[in-house]
């Protein structure tokens, strides 16, 4: 399977101090806060990264089962695997996996920056329409991540 060049960028600028956004991103508690019903974050290196949003389905389809942190340096950056919604039936067959990167910078003592670059998209008609969702839904997390304005 061929590697595109494709990628997705976001930035947003959020009212919140670093400690609690990188407190977000990569604690369970903190990833309830914003996104998913539920998930398992193991903040290691080959550690899981699984969100779940879609609590009454089947084991391997509630959302991001097998994804795994693939680096993090405290309070600046995160990244992790990232697999196809279930809906997606061919591209989640594949078992392929996408990287998601998180740069996180203090703009003061009050906001941070959030930088979101997920990258590692298969050059393949079934995974279309994926890269198409997560355009759109990288939106909405960082739309409901703004939102969550309550400290830990």
């Amino acid at each position: 399977m061929e590697i595109s060049d494709k990628k997705i960028e976001k930035q947003r600028t959020v009212d919140q101090p670093l400690d609690i956004v990188w407190w977000k991103f990569t604690t369970h508690e903190g990833l309830l806060t914003f996104f998913g019903y539920d998930n398992i974050i193991e903040l290691k290196p080959g550690g899981k990264f699984e969100t779940y949003f879609i609590k009454e389905n089947p084991k391997g389809y509630k959302g991001s089962e097998g994804c795994t942190i693939v680096s993090f340096v405290p309070k600046s950056s995160l990244a992790f695997t990232w697999n196809s919604p279930p809906h997606f039936i061919e591209a989640r067959k594949s078992s392929h996996k996408t990287i998601v990167e998180i740069k996180l910078s203090p703009v003061s003592e009050d906001k941070t920056e959030i930088s979101l670059t997920h990258s590692n998209w298969p050059d393949d008609f079934s995974w279309e329409e994926v890269y198409d969702y997560f355009e759109f839904a990288w939106e909405i997390v960082l739309n409901n991540l703004e939102k969550q304005v309550q400290l830990a």
